[in-house]
């Protein structure tokens, strides 16, 4: 009689056979994996791969883009001049506009009912106009006032000067811009300051910082990690939105390519020409944005992670590493035994 312990497991080898073991008949080790086939995500991979080799294949065989046109166009001395004008229009109306909006925000979160009321209203009206219809009534400004002073309210005027040698049509576009883009920045700023804790303030308030430097020092470096990413995105637009000046015939970008191609009759290489430098502008605009983020965030984040850059460094010093493995002489081993 055999005793328990003679006994194989299942799928242990026979004793004296020399057989493999045979996997039992359930083993989940046994089982074949098969992937999952993704049938639609394949076929939509497909189609999307043929859509933009067509359209890649259609840029560059269509004559009616007229690649020849675009490149004596799109560095040429006058469209260099139009995207540096877009360039000031931008910096001026981001810049005034912020300032403008920071302290429209804080107008709001005041606790003056008149600040507040004041704020309010100036954010309704100057959102519910269009950027268009600001820039134009601006750029009619001396019809309504004539000439611009200074003097006592509502009393004599001690100094005066005709409106139009004071506000040019650079200043008009720069002013409707800057009026426009405050009305938006403050409630970008808003969102991120309410974003903040009560509880910073009152610790500050209890440590006796005063009020200012508690918003300079401790309100708005926290709140530029939610703001920024809105106002990256506001000040890309408003780079696009500069070309609505051409009402106010300014020689911004797209006013320039429509004077062009208004006497040589080249529209789509020019248009192309304009669409090239906004994406230019606008990809040079989309990096600043994520250094500025990144630097930001680094009391949230304590190790950042790496940055394009420095992903491309690492990823070359891979290649470098394995190619000099790859040169090194292979040094043969020595058999078992042999001392020498």
């Amino acid at each position: 009689m055999a005793s328990t312990t003679d006994i194989a497991p299942p799928g242990a080898p026979t004793p004296g056979t020399g057989r493999e073991p045979q996997p039992a008949p359930h083993d989940p080790a046994s089982l074949k994996v098969v992937p999952a086939r993704h049938y639609a995500r394949w076929a939509a991979a497909v189609a999307v791969i043929v859509l933009v080799t067509q359209f890649v294949h259609g840029l560059a065989t269509n004559p009616v883009w007229e690649w020849g046109v675009f490149g004596d166009y799109v560095l040429s001395e006058t469209i260099v001049q139009a995207v540096w004008v877009t360039l000031q229009l931008t910096a001026y109306a981001t810049v005034l506009g912020f300032l403008l909006g920071t302290v429209l925000a804080f107008m709001r979160l005041s606790r003056s009912p008149v600040l507040q009321t004041v704020a309010w209203t100036y954010i309704w009206i100057f959102r519910s106009i269009p950027m268009i219809v600001q820039l134009v009534f601006w750029f009619n400004l001396s019809a309504l006032y004539e000439r611009l002073g200074l003097g006592v309210p509502f009393g004599p005027v001690f100094w005066s000067v005709d409106s139009n040698s004071i506000i040019g049509t650079m200043g008009a576009a720069v002013i409707g811009l800057t009026l426009h883009q405050a009305a938006y920045a403050a409630e970008i700023v808003r969102g991120g300051v309410i974003a903040v804790d009560d509880g910073q303030l009152e610790a500050a308030a209890a440590l006796g910082i005063p009020r200012l430097r508690q918003i300079r020092r401790i309100v708005l470096p926290q709140a530029m990690r939610a703001i920024l990413p809105t106002a990256g995105n506001e000040i890309i637009g408003l780079l696009k939105g500069t070309s609505v000046v051409y009402v106010m015939s300014i020689g911004e970008l797209f006013y320039q390519v429509q004077v062009v191609y208004g006497r040589n009759g080249r529209v789509i290489p020019l248009l192309l020409v304009a669409t090239a430098w906004y994406v230019v502008l606008t990809s040079l605009l989309s990096v600043a944005q994520y250094y500025v983020e990144r630097r930001y965030a680094r009391g949230a984040n304590r190790t950042p992670p790496p940055t394009p850059l420095q992903r491309a460094r690492r990823f070359a010093r891979t290649l470098r590493a394995a190619a000099a493995r790859r040169d090194q002489p292979v040094i043969p081993l020595k058999p078992l035994g042999d001392s020498r």
